[in-house]
């Protein structure tokens, strides 16, 4: 019934609807009584805020929110004694801290990120971790850090920012969305993941570097039976605005399972990036159809670059049976073909919906998937000729460094980029009822997000973030961000010890794998090594 209702009036404007009634009814109580007078001044104060909130640019919660969403700044105002005493800490993570939140949200404004009074965590708690500072600290004249993406078979390699915008597809996220964010790219001169929805109009719309990401649904190359058009694919890879081509094997929020578009929502927008028919299912398969085996996903690799003039391209994959990606890397080196990067998804990832269990059980975190990639890759001497991006709940400098120090060359993130559009992480992406305009396909919702207005916070988000881990690469003495090793991070792992993560993660000899012998090397590879092989992804 209240959808119904909703459907023909937004529910949510009720608050302005009835201030409005109220100060007509309280002016007729005054013209005709002359009793009213304070409740008409209040009323029509209450309407005046409404309508202001319907047309200023600044926030999305009061766009869609009218008079009641100033409620939502009316706790966060007084939050520090509420929350206190009451609700979460600052720390509490579910799935992202208020801190986190926070953080992003003032860089993106351009506020200050500084905090009074010291630091909110407990140092002392296991787990804690923290990067060594230099005595003698380097001073670096810029913060755009970059990383050079492209192996010898590659001929036109791209100079990606350490930090980018993660697969998030037109669809899940809105037109006014899309755009916010590759114009912020734009900007920034970062990258832009499109998603396996593919290249929609709106990404298009403001110029910034694409990554297009091809899924196993083929969306934007796939002919009209699904299966991979090399004529589609071309293109859509030749154009100048796409830099990078991803081949989605699996995601970190739903590994191993396909997903569907209800044709309720597969508008004619969505259609038309996607290549399928308007208003029908639109089917993600569980696995690819143009490759069945490690050797023929390099054959297709190689067909892609060829097809793409010469562009990296790589794959995507959250990690899960280990004998899997270990007949990937045999491939490579049987074929001869390598991909020019790898993207490890982690399983805590995601920014739609996804069964519980696999939100929670399935797939190898970012530390363990990130760790086995770089020391597999080391192992059979590859690392160097081909690059590693990573995407798990990275948000922070720190976040990034980490990441970095466990083997990655840069990092992605989705919904960091989602608090700077202004997600308010109420966790209703799947519903259509996004209070913020981010995650709907609703066309009166989106409007709430002001293009303009959330790109220069994307924009801002970005650039502040790398100057925070300028800062971070400078206090330890460095030159670059992807000089962090996990030499340089500790650990608490007791009350009384703390542990360099070199010394807590597996490491790889280079070129131990070479002979198929991983004697010495950590149980993964000793158990599972030896059992992959490159003509099948099962074990043998």
């Amino acid at each position: 019934m209240l959808d119904r209702l909703n459907a023909l009036y937004p529910v949510r404007y009720t608050a302005l609807g009835l201030c409005a009634f109220v100060a007509l009814l309280s002016l007729f109580a005054l013209v005709a009584f002359g009793v009213g007078g304070f409740w008409f001044l209040l009323f029509g104060a209450l309407t005046l805020v409404g309508l202001w909130d319907l047309r200023q640019t600044r926030s999305s919660v009061l766009r869609n929110y009218p008079v009641i969403g100033h409620l939502r700044f009316m706790l966060e105002f007084v939050r520090p004694e509420i929350r206190q005493y009451f609700l979460e800490s600052d720390t509490e993570a579910q799935p992202f801290s208020r801190a986190q939140r926070s953080l992003v949200y003032a860089r993106a404004k351009g506020e200050t990120d500084k905090r009074p009074f010291g630091s909110q965590l407990d140092m002392l708690s296991n787990g804690h971790e923290w990067i060594n500072h230099s005595i003698a600290p380097t001073s670096l004249p810029t913060h755009d850090f970059r990383v050079r993406i492209g192996g010898p078979d590659c001929t036109q390699p791209y100079e990606a920012s350490v930090f980018n915008i993660s697969a998030m597809s037109f669809g899940a996220l809105s037109a006014n969305a899309i755009q916010a964010l590759n114009a912020g790219a734009q900007r920034g001169g970062f990258a832009h993941d499109t998603g396996e929805g593919s290249i929609s109009a709106w990404h298009r719309l403001h110029g910034g570097d694409l990554i297009w990401e091809i899924g196993s649904g083929y969306f934007g190359c796939r002919d009209d039976e699904g299966r991979f058009s090399e004529e589609r694919f071309s293109a859509n890879a030749l154009d100048p605005q796409v830099k990078m081509v991803e081949i989605k094997l699996s995601q970190g929020a739903k590994p191993g399972h396909g997903g569907v578009l209800p044709g309720a929502k597969v508008t004619a927008e969505i259609a038309a990036a996607r290549g399928v028919p308007e208003a029908v299912d639109c089917i993600s398969p569980a696995a690819h159809s143009a490759f069945s085996t490690p050797l023929e996903l390099m054959a297709f690799i190689q067909k892609l670059r060829a097809l793409s003039g010469g562009k990296p391209v790589g794959f995507k994959l959250c990690i899960g049976h280990p004998w899997e990606w270990f007949a990937i890397v045999k491939a490579m080196r049987q074929s001869g073909v390598t991909p020019d990067f790898i993207v490890v998804d982690g399983a805590e990832g995601g920014t739609g919906a996804a069964p519980l269990e696999f939100t929670d059980h399935v797939g190898a975190p970012l530390q363990e998937g990130l760790r086995l990639v770089h020391n597999t890759l080391v192992g059979v001497n590859l690392r160097d000729r081909i690059r590693i991006g990573c995407a798990g709940k990275v948000v922070s400098a720190f976040d990034i460094a980490r990441a970095l120090a466990i083997g990655a060359d840069w990092c992605n993130s989705a919904r960091g980029f989602m608090f700077a559009l202004g997600c308010l992480q109420a966790q209703t992406c799947h519903t259509g009822h996004c209070p913020t305009g981010v995650s709907t396909q609703d066309p009166v919702r989106q409007q709430a997000l002001v293009v303009p207005d959330k790109a220069e916070r994307v924009w801002r988000f970005h650039q502040n973030t790398l100057k925070a881990l300028k800062e971070l690469v400078q206090a330890a003495g460095l030159q670059h961000p992807g000089e962090i090793s996990a030499h340089h991070l500790v650990r608490r792992v007791s009350d009384n010890e703390v542990r360099l993560l070199a010394n807590l993660l597996p490491t790889t000899s280079p070129g131990s794998l070479l002979d198929d012998d991983a004697e010495g090397e950590h149980a993964v590879f000793t158990t599972w090594w030896r059992r992959a092989r490159a003509e099948s992804f099962a074990q043998v």
